[in-house]
């Protein structure tokens, strides 16, 4: 009996000691990534994955608390002082928490709030998104009094300013600018230029130096405040974050949610098969496994081993499928062509067969759940090829032998034919099978379709180049504000609105909706702008997916959520207690 026991307490120590050893609490956690983040820039963050190491890297003035699902205060010391300034500015107040600091020991001003907004308005910067996301900050006033404290004017009166003014990285004016050359620089100048060339010296040789420290691929010449720094990048195999030992916010007490950021460690593994990502969290090799496939989500939860070794979360989200038309294709400029192609995507068959029917059906850019501005009156997009047939004919589509033709205009020598490329990204099974589902589609009413399956780094250039017809992709919104500048704004052509749709119309309806503090008045805005977009169908919505996420047990704190990526990494602990309990025979 006594070798009984014997055994069981050494088992029971070894299994506490190696779990110890390779969980250490707030230590290493390993997440799986589909793709690379390609880019490390503030200024550029391409795809979502470089939006969550730049969160990792960088502070911003507020930040989303996963806990509360609402914004909270990150480097300001409290959300912003709002003031109506006549019928069309709001000035936000902010003020800097006294402990926030940079590496060196600086601390964070005002004045680092200001060369960044700067930098993301400097003409002849990759900051093109950037740009278009913060244009309506028209200006920041510093306060004389205090360094730490500033307010900023933006141009209309949406309620949306008080989190949009304080969601952007705040950079170290040291940095890049040790002489303080842009301060004599205005922000309002800055958004008011029309070139996208450099003309002023200071602003040539601020370029330059961004150029040579290239933080896109060299993150620690660009140093952010935030509670980690790149231990190493292998470009589409991992990259790992150390935390720093001392961190600003580890004096803030209490700890708010934002400024907690507890393993010692992350690590990102690029795995773009799910197959293989899934082996490799049965083989404790990863911890977490975000945004999973149904099918695979449902087969590792019906498995009884990997029911005792992983918990299991699903949640909606705010992440839409959807095609796009390139409206700069003299056969897609017309709106009857968009709304005929748009008739053979099936989304209550992709719904069923990609998600098992989890997740919603939408008309539009905004919410289901939202039902105040949510536009019920509209039809939901359904397979209609009979319908698509007539919409093509009324466009002006012929269909002959070999295929659909129609006159191609008075500069044309021939006449055009309706023959389609798609492209979609080449990692992601759910792009294909609805590439596949549009192409067997057409192909019935004799429209060839080509599949262009393309590698990330390759799909972004083909986007802003407009090397495609047709596109599938999945895209991210929050209940926080309804700006569709980046999406569909005419002055966003090439860089994010991907359709190169542009239209006084919905130019003058995007600019009003994000601007409007009325609640009335944006809700007749909004109702508007989802109509005219179902009558031009630029995009096609399919629905909105729910996240599903599968991690190790002994892994707590990761608060599953609506917002992207789905979890929150920085709260991550492991609870060794349950490791050990669940060994006990």
């Amino acid at each position: 009996m006594k070798f009984f026991w014997f055994g069981l307490l050494l088992a029971l120590g070894c299994s506490a000691c190696s779990s110890a050893d390779k969980h250490q609490t707030h230590s290493v956690v390993r997440i799986r990534w589909v793709r690379d983040p390609e880019n490390l820039s503030p200024l550029v963050q391409p795809n979502q994955n470089a939006v969550d190491a730049l969160g990792l890297l960088h502070c911003s003035l507020l930040q989303v608390d996963f806990s509360t699902g609402l914004y909270a205060p990150a480097l300001a010391k409290a959300l912003p002082h709002v003031q109506l300034v006549g019928d069309s500015l709001t000035e936000l107040r902010y003020e800097l928490r006294p402990e926030a600091t940079w590496d060196t020991g600086r601390p964070v001003l005002a004045t680092d709030v200001a060369f960044s907004l700067k930098l993301y308005q400097c003409p002849g910067l990759p900051n093109e998104k950037t740009r278009a996301q913060l244009s309506f900050i028209r200006d920041i006033r510093l306060d004389k009094a205090n360094p730490r404290r500033f307010t900023l004017v933006c141009r209309g009166q949406a309620p949306n300013f008080v989190y949009q003014t304080g969601d952007f990285p705040i950079l170290p004016e040291a940095a890049l600018d040790t002489e303080h050359t842009l301060r004599a620089c205005s922000l309002t100048r800055l958004v008011n230029l029309a070139s996208l060339t450099p003309r002023d010296t200071a602003l040539r040789a601020l370029v330059t130096r961004y150029q040579h420290n290239d933080p896109s691929h060299h993150p620690e010449r660009l140093p952010g405040c935030g509670a980690y720094r790149m231990a190493a990048w292998e470009i589409d195999r991992y990259i790992t974050f150390v935390r720093k030992p001392h961190w600003w916010a580890d004096a803030v007490r209490p700890t708010p949610f934002v400024l907690q950021a507890r393993p010692r460690q992350l690590t990102y593994r690029i795995i773009s098969n799910e197959a293989a990502a899934t082996l490799a969290l049965r083989r404790q090799e990863l911890d977490v496994l975000p945004q999973l496939a149904t099918r695979t989500f449902n087969r590792l939860r019906a498995d009884d081993e990997a029911a005792q070794e992983l918990s299991f979360y699903t949640v909606a989200s705010y992440e839409l499928l959807l095609a796009g038309f390139n409206t700069r294709q003299p056969m897609l400029r017309d709106s009857l062509t968009r709304q005929a192609l748009s008739q053979l995507f099936d989304p209550a068959q992709l719904l069923q067969a990609t998600q098992l029917g989890e997740g919603l059906r939408t008309v539009g850019l905004v919410h289901p759940s939202n039902r105040r501005y949510y536009n019920d009156s509209l039809a939901l997009p359904t397979y209609a090829p009979a319908q698509a047939v007539a919409l093509l004919q009324r466009a002006g589509w012929q269909r002959q032998p070999a295929g659909w033709v129609r006159p191609g205009g008075k500069q044309a020598r021939q006449p055009l034919a309706l023959r389609l490329r798609l492209r979609y990204r080449a990692d992601e099974p759910l792009f294909a099978t609805v590439a596949l589902q549009f192409k067997s589609a057409a192909d019935k009413l004799g429209i060839p379709v080509a599949l262009l399956p393309t590698e990330p780094a390759l799909l972004t250039t083909a986007m802003h180049e407009g090397d495609f017809d047709v596109y599938v992709r999945k895209i991210s919104s929050t209940p926080f504000a309804f700006d569709f500048t980046m999406l569909l704004h005419s002055r966003t052509i090439p860089e994010s609105n991907f359709p190169k749709f542009s239209s006084r119309t919905t130019d003058h309806l995007i600019e009003d909706i994000a601007a409007t503090g009325a609640p009335a008045q944006r809700r007749k805005l909004l109702r508007r702008f989802q109509m005219v977009m179902q009558q031009q169908m630029p995009l096609v919505p399919l629905f909105f997916l729910p996240y599903r996420l599968a991690a190790a047990r002994e892994l707590k704190h990761l608060y599953p959520s609506v917002y992207k990526p789905g979890y929150y990494a920085a709260a991550a602990t492991w609870d060794l207690a349950s490791a050990a309990t669940a060994v006990v025979p």
